[in-house]
């Protein structure tokens, strides 16, 4: 019984996986040639979520190194933490710059606020063309039509969310799901038990973000394994 089950879950995984890879080969590509991508990573920094923090602060390292030859990627840090706490960094473009100001974040109870990091989404890549949303979480604490709303301008405006849930919450994750599907990202566990996993995936985004399918399907034939489905699934440009 638990051997059945676990072979369940592997590929409840693995489908989830391919199902995240897919949306990324088909979100809309946002890059010229030679520019440099810009990515904004949100972090939910509310108290549950401190175990992950460092295990995400050390994929940031990853995502630059694989972007460098594309151009390079811009990526700046959201975190929002205790009462009414939101915080951004400058933009960064490097891991040097980003990795202090990420351990330097202490986690602190209080409740979620993804509107917030929407609207601040909204407000950047009308400044400056946003070629990509990253979001962590593991919990929503939000109406979820005042969310919609705000996903759905976003994917009017050509940014896609990719989001990335820990733990399995029904409730997040309905949510985090539509945030996803409305903008034109994807949704995808966050699984802290296969780093290896995680960060491939996270760097697939950054790669996107910076140069687009081509660069992305580059770095699948690199990478093989999960990223390499995905370059399997792409459609020309």
């Amino acid at each position: 019984m638990n051997r059945s089950r676990t072979r369940l879950e592997k590929s409840s995984s693995r489908n989830e996986v391919d199902a995240f890879l897919a949306q990324v080969a088909a979100a809309p590509k946002g890059t010229p040639a030679g520019a440099r991508g810009r990515l904004l990573f949100a972090m939910d920094a509310t108290a549950s979520r401190e175990p992950s923090w460092d295990r995400a602060a050390a994929i940031q390292a990853a995502m630059f190194q694989e972007t460098r030859d594309l151009g390079g990627l811009d990526v700046q840090l959201v975190h929002y933490r205790g009462f009414q706490e939101l915080h951004a960094s400058p933009w960064c473009q490097s891991a040097d710059q980003l990795l202090p100001r990420m351990t330097a974040v202490r986690c602190a109870a209080g409740i979620t606020q993804i509107g917030r990091v929407l609207d601040h989404a909204l407000t950047e890549t009308e400044r400056q063309r946003v070629n990509a949303l990253v979001f962590v979480s593991d919990c929503v604490e939000e109406p979820l039509d005042s969310l919609a709303e705000r996903a759905g301008q976003l994917g009017l405006l050509g940014v896609p969310a990719f989001v990335f849930q820990e733990g399995r919450d029904p409730t997040a994750e309905r949510a985090l799901k539509e945030i996803a599907r409305l903008s034109g990202g994807a949704w995808c566990p966050f699984d802290a038990s296969s780093p290896g996993t995680l960060k491939d995936l996270l760097s697939a985004v950054a790669v996107y973000a910076a140069g687009g399918r081509k660069a992305l399907a580059d770095f699948g034939r690199r990478r093989g394994g999960d990223v390499l489905r995905l370059t399997q699934q792409l459609r020309g440009e």
